[in-house]
């Protein structure tokens, strides 16, 4: 086993030089009359350039996938898929990464992110047999994983009683069939399936956030997703599902990331997280580093967590 001054924890960011909203299909997109909203790329270019700063800075290593004119999305990497086994302190080349199954105009990005990975020697495996966003919906918590998932429908403009008389009607991401799939990569560790159920949390990964030092602890918004499942995750983790408030989680305090540097797990949250809940976290023994991504929360419904590709602690050479 590598000492920990030969591991670094490897992050996959997007260069965000063509951010903008293409697709527009979740509900931080648009605006109240389902028109796309407008980036301010230079505020969000700076803000991604302080991001990628702070990571370093806590003793990350970042690879940065190229911006493509025609997908902007890939500022978004936590979508492209999941590693397995995600923890495991090897070289790049000995990981293996299965891809996410996209649709619609975010399709071309498969390519991207298995050339992207391919340079880094990573192997990326086939994409699973239904809608499925990666890591954005399937991560370890504790012993086991939970894989979130909700209704897929067909986003677009439908009819509304009120001003304007039509909404825009939104998805989750990743379809409940890819159970089996899932199960069979990371047997025999169990799969926990939470149903989502508001829209605003599309992905897992915006109500839900596992860190500790085997991810032990799961920062959740229990409102969410469906009571039952939710019952289960309580019943599992006991005194370590810790809930937020409406406040924090309309912040986005559950799309955080848990970066493991030399001096051990730092916790990075988004700017807008309230003091009491920095200080309930940082009383557990996790130091807290809030970043402003507002830009790519307010108009691309993504915060920390969405900016970033987990590749897990990586021994160097």
């Amino acid at each position: 086993m590598p000492g920990a001054e030969a591991v670094k924890h490897a992050i996959l960011l997007g260069d965000p030089a063509h951010f903008r909203i293409r697709g527009g299909q979740n509900p931080y997109t648009r605006d109240r009359w389902g028109l796309k909203k407008r980036v301010d790329r230079p505020k969000a270019v700076g803000q991604w350039e302080r991001f990628k700063d702070t990571l370093e800075r806590l003793g990350a290593a970042t690879f940065v996938v190229p911006p493509h004119a025609e997908h902007p999305g890939l500022v978004f990497p936590a979508n492209a898929g999941f590693l397995h086994f995600k923890y495991a302190p090897v070289p790049l080349g000995h990981k293996h990464f299965w891809l996410s199954s996209f649709a619609g105009h975010r399709a071309g990005q498969e390519a991207i992110y298995r050339a992207a990975l391919n340079r880094l020697g990573v192997t990326a495996i086939a994409t699973l047999p239904f809608a499925f966003e990666g890591e954005a919906d399937f991560f370890p918590v504790a012993d086991f994983f939970v894989f979130t998932h909700g209704e897929i429908v067909r986003p677009g403009f439908v009819p509304a009683l009120g001003i304007p008389p039509y909404r825009y009607r939104f998805s989750h991401r990743s379809d409940a069939r890819n159970l089996g799939s899932l199960e069979a990569v990371v047997s025999p560790q169990e799969v926990l399936p939470v149903r989502l159920t508001d829209v605003r949390y599309y992905h897992g990964d915006t109500l839900f956030f596992a860190f500790g030092l085997r991810r032990e602890y799961l920062l959740a918004y229990p409102p969410a997703a469906d009571p039952a499942d939710i019952t289960r995750l309580r019943e599992r983790l006991g005194g370590r599902f810790i809930e937020v408030d409406a406040r924090d989680a309309e912040a986005f305090a559950c799309n955080s990331f848990q970066l493991d540097g030399p001096q051990g797990p730092v916790l990075v949250m988004p700017a807008g997280v309230s003091d009491a809940l920095v200080a309930r976290l940082e009383g557990l023994g996790f130091p807290v580093t809030r970043v402003d991504v507002s830009e790519f929360f307010r108009k691309g419904g993504g915060s920390v967590k969405c900016l970033i590709g987990d590749l897990g602690p990586v021994e160097q050479k």
